[in-house]
Formats: structure tokens, sequence, C-alpha cells
């Protein structure tokens, strides 16, 4: 239950994280954002605030923003449809009823000869049996569409997607990536104000029980200066030579306590990453230093060196040097954050600030459906000077999104092998 609890709420932050960055940008842009998301399929939650509708959905399965002329409307009125219009106290059509017309006896029923709710904001048509007079009907810039009884604000074009400039909608697309970098940097502080930031000497912290560091003598607070001949300064450079030196036998210098011993210890030979050599391990970790101000310094490097480490990982996918079993779905991530979690709660911080920068890596892969590819469309639009037939775009994307659900379905059929296996 533990790992249940701890999974749906790390997932739960990192889509709200990204959603709420698209949601914020979409906003200061003047874009009309119909709904905020976590979640998909049925409604369990909802609310509504300043023309947005903010649901959590069934399915824990992802998060979206739907912003208005971003994705095709619900609602399209043609020349033939019967509709009812209602209007407010200036003569403006206020509200639209698309269907059960006879639940609002007030409403005045037209047959729709032409709609513009995007630039002009007009309807015309006529009264039902009568198509001689053609009436023209002025339609307020907050009227409501009322289909299924259901209410939906028109969308006039300047509060439309598409009607933004090309930094705008970049930078909507882009900022729900951004937020998942500002999520992991933000944890690495936390951890580095609560726990302290690595120190950069070759400083022992924790000593395992039973490993060779603590069979051989070396304690808490050890600073390693030399091994064998070669002096040591740094803590990657003393755990370079101790991972290249596998069960061979290693003198080291200590500083302890400002007088210096020597020490021997043998590193147990560990088997490396699948094609790698086997890697020499003494069980030790680095030691901590509180430092305000050297956490924030933390959290940036940290998040750039993951967001490196899973770059490379991307590079080494496309280029085959990695195969995709060793992608994970939902339920891979499941089972290692069932694993971190049992490691302690700074761990689970660590763990989901990672999973937090892969989010941000994944989505911007110039991919279909993922905000990387739409960020292409856009750079595409700004290079040729005019946008992408949106027919076009949307194939492009419904095509990519289903080839990725079928990326999924192989990716989680290969989890579940490989937690009965």
């Amino acid at each position: 239950m533990t790992t249940v609890i701890a999974f749906i709420c790390m997932f739960g932050l990192l889509v709200f994280v990204h959603e709420l960055g698209h949601l914020i940008f979409a906003k200061r842009a003047g874009m009309l954002a119909r709904e905020f998301a976590i979640g998909f399929g049925p409604k369990i939650f909802a609310f509504t605030k300043s023309d947005t509708l903010y649901t959590i959905r069934l399915l824990p399965i992802g998060g979206y923003v739907r912003v208005a002329g971003d994705d095709p409307e619900i609602i399209d009125l043609k020349p033939g449809h019967h509709i009812g219009l209602e209007f407010n106290d200036e003569g403006k059509v206020n509200k639209i009823i698309v269907n059960n017309k006879s639940k609002h006896p007030n409403a005045r029923v037209i047959e729709v000869e032409k709609v513009d709710l995007d630039h002009e904001l007009i309807i015309k048509g006529y009264e039902i049996d009568e198509e001689e007079n053609l009436l023209h009907f002025d339609v307020d810039r907050r009227a409501l569409f009322v289909m299924d009884e259901k209410e939906m604000l028109i969308a006039p074009y300047d509060r439309q997607f598409a009607s933004k400039s090309a930094g705008k909608r970049a930078m909507q697309l882009f900022a729900g990536p951004m937020m998942n970098f500002i999520l992991a940097i933000v944890i690495f502080i936390i951890i580095g104000v609560a726990h302290g930031v690595p120190v950069d000497e070759a400083k022992m912290g924790q000593v395992q029980p039973g490993s060779p560091a603590e069979k051989a003598g070396l304690l808490a607070n050890d600073e390693i200066i030399q091994i064998d001949d070669q002096p040591v300064s740094t803590w990657k450079e003393f755990t370079s030579i101790v991972r290249e030196n596998p069960g061979e036998e290693l003198t080291l210098k200590v500083l302890r306590n400002s007088e210096t011993i020597t020490i021997t210890v043998v590193p147990n030979s560990v088997t490396g990453p699948e094609g790698e050599k086997a890697i020499g391990q003494i069980g030790v970790y680095q030691a901590n230093e509180k430092s305000f101000l050297g956490s924030f310094k933390y959290g940036a490097i940290q998040t750039y060196e993951t967001t490196s480490m899973i770059l490379r990982n991307l590079a080494m996918l496309v280029t085959g040097q990695l195969g995709i079993d060793m992608l994970s779905g939902p339920v891979g991530i499941y089972d290692a954050t069932d694993q971190v979690v049992q490691t302690g709660f700074v761990n689970f911080l660590l763990w989901t600030a990672i999973l937090s920068i892969n989010l941000g890596v994944v989505n911007l892969v110039p991919l279909p459906a993922l905000d990387g590819g739409r960020l292409l469309f856009v750079g595409i639009e700004v290079l040729r000077g005019k946008p992408i037939e949106p027919e076009k775009e949307g194939i492009f994307h419904f095509v990519g999104f289903a080839l990725l659900m079928l990326l999924m379905i192989i990716v989680t059929w290969n989890d579940i092998q490989r937690l009965f296996l």
C-alpha cells in the first residue's frame, strides 16, 4: 500500500507540474484553456474557475490542457442546423442551444444560414418555415454553447491557440517540459538543504556494514589523499581508480583527524552494465556538508548531469546501441518505485527528480503527439513563413500517437514479462 500511495503521489505530481506549465503560459498568452485534466477517462472530481474546467479523471495515465483552437472544436454549426438563441440585456446572443431546445422555452429557434464565431461574431438565419427575412444576430464574446445541457464558452479567434505569435505558442508548448526541469531542480535543492551536498574532496560518508571498506578499517569522515603512488584530490578521481581495479589490492593514504595513516583495501568485483567489464566497489558513500547556497548549485548541477545522462541513453537507443527491452513503461516504473521506496524517503525524492527530468526530455523529442513534435511544426512554420495545413498536421499527430500507443503496449508487455521471469 505504501508503494501504491507513493507511486500515485509521485506520478500525480509529475503530471500536475507538467500540465500546470502549459496552463500558466496558455493563460499568459490570452488563450482560452478549456480544461486542465489529471488522468483520462470518466471524471471523478471537477470544478470550474476563470473559464477553465479543472478535472481529476479515473485513469492515472497522464493529463492534458485543452486549449481552444488547439484541438478541433466539439461543436461545428453549419447552414441548415436548427439552433436556439438566448440574448443578454444588450440584445446580443449569449447562449446557443444546440439540442434539447424544448427545454429552453425562451430561446428563439432559427435555421442557420451563416455562422462566424471566430472573427465577426455573428449568426445569420431564418425563423423556422420562414425563408423570406434573413435575420442577423450579434454574438457576445462570452456566449455559451449549450449541448446536452452542458455549457461551453465560444472561442473568438484571438483566444485560440493559432492566433498567437509563434513565440507565444512555442513557449506554451515548451512550458510543460520546462516545469519538469524546474521541479527536479527544486527537489535536488530540498535534498541539499536537508541532508547536505556532496563535498568535492574524496571524503568518506557512510561506510556500508560488511563491505571491503569496513573490513579495511575506513571510517566516516576519512579523506583519501593518495592511492598507491597516485595523488587523489576529488571523489571522482577516487571512485575512478577503485572502479578500474576490481579484486586488486590498493594502498590508501588516509587523512584522519589531521593525521595520515595507511590502509589497504581490496575492492569487490561487481558485474558491470551489459557489454562492459567488471568494476570495483568498496562500499562507501560520499560525504555531505550543509550549505544553503551550495544546495542551489547542487540542484542545477544534478539536473544538468541527469539530463546529459538521459540524452546519451536516448542517443544510444536511436543508434541501436540499446534495445527496446531497455525501456520501461508504467509497470516497470512502478516496480522500480517499489524498490526505491524500501530504501528510504531521500532516495524516493531522488527517483522523483530523475523521472521528472526524464518526462521533460522525452516530451521534447520531436516525435508526433509530443510537445517536441508540435514545437517542430512551429519551427517549420517560422522557416517557411506560413503554417502547415491543420488537417495535415492533425494526421501526422494522430498516426504518431497511434505508434506511441503501440510502443507503450510493447514496453508494458516487456515489463510484465520481466516481473515473472
